[in-house]
């Protein structure tokens, strides 16, 4: 199959990391397919997308789990001849998995299962899923890579990424299916028009929501979550990647998921950020962003950041924009 024909179904292609993909795939010339609840998406972001990419782009409002005869998975895959999934369906928090376990566990667990057997049962053979670097726990060394053993998860969100990676490898191997896992960090800015940027719904749980809501003044202040890490300046060091560069990483893995049944690999900038590094990048750029220190979050770890050189070399993917250019394309969505 040609790949300007290929049908990939997106679930969860209306949330922030999705709606970025689908535009990806449609400048690559694939053919999206989103399945949204609602949940964490929002529904006019398909006339973003629209805007933005210029053509019409099928959507059906549903749950993956969804048994009836129609808007589900099921229909879907019986109607289109997909050629892969991507799989960004579930919930993210990890303060609010600490606090709710039950609610991740059912939802992000029982999603992919029911996904696989859909899979199964119409053959569909390749997914890539929307892992996380939280599946390596709180790491003994920097930056970290793929061949790096998983360990216990500091939040049952990144347990939930954990047990889905475990639930894919073994399926892999038994049904076929090829599996490109995407362990990625934290993403950040919006696309280069101003859309299509993280706006979750409820208070914020990440950084750069939270500091757009505050630079809008819908908070006084930014809550910045402990100034007692191990770190430089005592606050807590991730690795930040571009919204339109780990939308673009999806689209490159599309690329290479027929070749193995079953890898995972990092994405991400392969460099680490304090929180008020952060903060003094929008500084740079003229925009004064209030904060205050509060204790550390339960389930948020000290440091980690990425060794991104597998995706280079099978993916040949690497990112190529800056923390400026993200911070740019935040403050442009306020226009």
């Amino acid at each position: 199959m040609d790949s300007k024909v290929k049908n990939i179904l997106v679930t969860g292609g209306l949330g922030y990391i999705g709606s970025n993909t689908i535009v990806s795939l449609i400048k690559n010339g694939y053919k999206p397919i989103i399945i949204d609840n609602l949940s964490n998406g929002i529904y006019s972001r398909l006339k973003d997308i629209e805007k933005i990419t210029g053509q019409k782009v099928t959507y059906f409002y549903g749950d993956i789990t969804d048994e009836s005869d129609k808007n589900n998975v099921a229909y879907i895959m019986k109607n289109y001849p997909i050629y892969a999934v991507i799989h960004f369906a579930a919930h993210k928090s990890v303060n609010e998995s600490v606090k709710n376990p039950l609610k991740y566990y059912d939802n992000n667990v029982n999603n992919t299962i029911s996904l696989l057997k859909f899979m199964k049962q119409f053959g569909v053979k390749n997914i890539i899923f929307s892992s996380s670097c939280t599946v390596y726990g709180e790491p003994n060394s920097y930056p970290v890579n793929e061949l790096m053993p998983t360990k216990k998860a500091e939040s049952p969100y990144g347990e939930t990424k954990q047990i889905c990676e475990n639930i894919l490898n073994n399926t892999s191997k038994v049904d076929g299916i090829n599996v490109v896992s995407l362990r990625y960090f934290n993403p950040i800015g919006s696309h280069e028009s101003g859309l299509l940027s993280d706006e979750p719904k409820g208070v914020p749980e990440n950084l750069m929501p939270y500091i757009l809501k505050t630079i809008k003044g819908e908070f006084e202040h930014l809550r910045v979550f402990g100034n007692d890490y191990d770190t430089p300046d005592g606050t807590a060091i991730r690795d930040y990647i571009d919204i339109m560069d780990l939308a673009d990483a999806h689209t490159s893995a599309l690329s290479i998921v027929e070749n193995n049944n079953y890898q995972v690999v990092n994405v991400g900038s392969g460099n680490g950020y304090s929180v008020l590094e952060i903060i003094n990048a929008f500084k740079d750029l003229g925009v004064e962003v209030p904060y205050k220190f509060y204790p550390r979050r339960e389930g948020d770890i000290q440091k980690i950041y990425g060794d991104i050189s597998k995706a280079k070399d099978v993916m040949s993917w690497s990112p190529k924009r800056t923390i400026i250019d993200s911070v740019n394309s935040i403050l442009s969505s306020l226009k």
